[in-house]
This record gives structure tokens, C-alpha cells and sequence, in this order.
């Protein structure tokens, strides 16, 4: 219940601000001597920035009436192309996955509409998974939106600039997955 005084409703409590990149840096330094603070600052800023982006999708596609996870279903019909099929097994392992969390998953999505599982005409053992029409339009509706978000997001630096970071940031990319080339799944189910 929240605190009320005689003057009316307590404020909301401050939010805890985390620390600053060149405070956390500073602290683990000082915890940790050999820290190399050019390397620490990347990593860090590229996993406050992952943070924050994933929050902001999540909103986006909440107001859409979808979860993230519905939202990565779509997403990975649409990019399998027209006609947006895909069998559940192909599916869970795309998105890394176990059998049970994508059928839980596709099962949400067939009640709300945004797919459809029906039995492959040509294999009656094997399950198909379609998006359907529904599905394609909230697909576009998020994308719209994290279109506008991203443009916001970059709207500080040049053509140019977008460039290089693309980049430099597909170089890090393609050491971490040369590194662990296993990784681009769930370590547990999120749902």
C-alpha cells in the first residue's frame, strides 16, 4: 500500500541510478589493477546500450499487444521468406529454443491469431507453422516503429559514422562469433 501523509500521496521513491560508464570503469579499476579502461568502456557501453534497446522493443511491441518472444517468432518467418513457413523443429532451433518452449510458444501465438499449425499436405506426420495475416501486420507495425526508434537513436551521427560503427561493430561481431560460434541461442528458456 503506499505511504500517504496528511498532505496526500507519498512520491514515488527515485529511481536507483546506476553508475556512470567512467564511475563503473573507476571501481573496477580500483578492484582489479590489470582492467584495460578502452576495453572496458566498449564492452560496457555495448551491453548498457543492448539493455536499454531490449527494454525499448519490448515496449514497442507490447503496445502492439505482443511479447518479445512472440515478436522473435514473427520475425524469423518473415525472414524465411514468402510463404513464411517453418516447422517447429526448424523454428526452436533458429531461435535456440527446446521443443517444448517453441510448441508453449507457438501455441500462444495460433490462440491469438498471429499464426497458424496445420499439418503438412504432403507429410501428415510433420507440423507446419504459417504466419497468417494478422501476424504479418503486427510484424510491419513493430518494424515501423523500431525504424523511427532506431533513425532517433543514430540521428547524432553522419552517414558516414553509421558506417564505420556498422563496421567496426560487425568486426567485433564476427571475433565473438568465430569465439563462440554456439552462443547465438538462449543459455535457459525465456518463457
Amino acid at each position: 500500500m503506499p505511504n500517504v501523509s496528511p498532505e496526500g500521496p507519498a512520491a514515488p521513491a527515485p529511481a536507483i541510478q546506476e553508475p556512470s560508464l567512467d564511475e563503473q570503469i573507476a571501481a573496477y579499476q580500483r578492484e582489479y589493477g590489470d582492467l584495460d579502461p578502452q576495453v572496458e568502456k566498449v564492452v560496457s557501453a555495448l551491453g548498457r546500450l543492448n539493455r536499454r534497446m531490449n527494454v525499448a522493443y519490448g515496449r514497442q511491441v507490447a503496445a502492439l499487444g505482443i511479447s518479445n518472444a512472440e515478436w522473435e517468432v514473427l520475425k524469423t518467418l518473415v525472414l524465411a521468406g514468402s510463404p513464411y513457413r517453418m516447422g517447429p523443429g526448424e523454428l526452436a532451433k533458429r531461435l535456440g529454443l527446446t521443443p517444448a518452449a517453441m510448441t508453449h510458444r507457438i501455441d500462444r501465438m495460433a490462440n491469438e491469431g498471429l499464426v497458424t499449425r496445420d499439418r503438412d499436405e504432403n507429410n501428415r506426420v510433420r507440423v507446419i507453422v504459417e504466419l497468417t495475416d494478422e501476424g504479418r501486420t503486427k510484424w510491419l507495425e513493430a518494424m515501423r516503429m523500431a525504424s523511427a526508434f532506431e533513425d532517433d537513436l543514430l540521428q547524432d551521427l553522419s552517414a558516414d559514422e553509421r558506417g564505420v560503427l556498422g563496421e567496426l561493430l560487425i568486426r567485433v561481431l564476427r571475433r565473438v562469433e568465430h569465439a563462440q560460434p554456439d552462443a547465438g541461442g538462449r543459455l535457459t528458456d525465456l518463457d
